[in-house]
């Protein structure tokens, strides 16, 4: 990992939610740097504009800066403070306001907006409700209200996944599947497109339960086989006999980020909503 850190400045003029995602985005294809996230919200005069670029110290990190700014003065002041200081800057609003304006031959209104508060912000909150008191196989509804039902072994990255679909706007259910306990009935009823198994490598499951019992300070699990990995194939075997009797997808967790396998879910899903659409 190289020694200087990167350091991304957000200049908003409101929270620097989305240029915060963009950011996060844009770092995940550099792992091997030290990427920090810096935000200065709320921006609204030139004051505040020059305080900001004051706390910047490029001959410390290098410093990057990405603005979503509004209003003209102040996106044009933000480019000449970046200029100044040969600062790489992107100005992650203007591109798609510009596009706005060429489809419609419209100037925009400039005019700051919280953004997210509607009818996507509601379907969310309702969809996090859903996957929290759905988790874990506690079906506080049925399953058939559900937009994604995850079934795997304990411990394969279920809770996350559905907790972030929820963020998403997936109403997620997540159904643990332990050998010589039925799955519950409602499993088999629901429509099958929703279904979608998880897996995991077998050492990697067996460090992170090894790592969840030592922290809950208790042997008791470990007498059933639950840390160990000879048990552990026999579990992830049994859990894919039932996986195929539901004729569901499976997806390896082992390696994939909580975005990704979050992405990989949404397009299987849509995929064969589609196709039972067609049927």
């Amino acid at each position: 990992m190289p020694d200087t850190p990167i350091e991304v400045h957000i200049i908003a003029d409101s929270t620097g939610d989305t240029a915060a995602r963009v950011a996060r985005a844009a770092a995940a294809q550099y792992v091997g740097y030290d990427v920090r996230i810096i935000r200065h919200p709320r921006q609204s005069s030139a004051e505040g504009l020059h305080d900001a670029f004051a706390r910047m110290h490029p001959e410390r990190a290098r410093t990057v800066v990405f603005s979503t700014v509004v209003d003209e003065g102040l996106r044009h002041l933000v480019a000449q403070l970046c200029t100044e200081r040969s600062l790489p800057h992107a100005d992650l609003l203007e591109p798609a306001v510009g596009a706005l304006r060429e489809a419609t031959g419209q100037d925009p209104e400039r005019v700051v907006r919280p953004v997210g508060v509607g009818e996507d912000y509601f379907k969310r909150v309702q969809a996090m409700e859903f996957s929290i008191a759905n988790d874990d196989g506690n079906l506080s509804n049925h399953l058939r209200e559900a937009d994604i039902v995850l079934v795997g072994v304990s411990r394969s990255g279920k809770t996350p996944l559905s907790m972030y679909l929820g963020y998403l706007g997936y109403k997620t259910a997540n159904i643990p599947l332990v050998p010589g306990i039925p799955a519950p009935d409602q499993l088999f009823d629901v429509q099958r497109w929703k279904v979608v198994g998880l897996t995991i490598d077998p050492e990697r499951l067996a460090q992170i339960r090894t790592r969840r019992v030592r922290t809950m300070g208790s042997r008791a699990v470990q007498r059933d086989g639950y840390t160990e990995l000879a048990h552990i194939f026999d579990e992830l075997d049994e859990v894919a006999a039932v996986q195929r009797s539901l004729g569901c997808p499976v997806i390896d967790t082992t390696s994939l980020a909580l975005e990704e396998a979050a992405g990989r879910v949404i397009e299987v899903v849509q995929k064969r909503r589609e196709a039972a659409a067609g049927r």
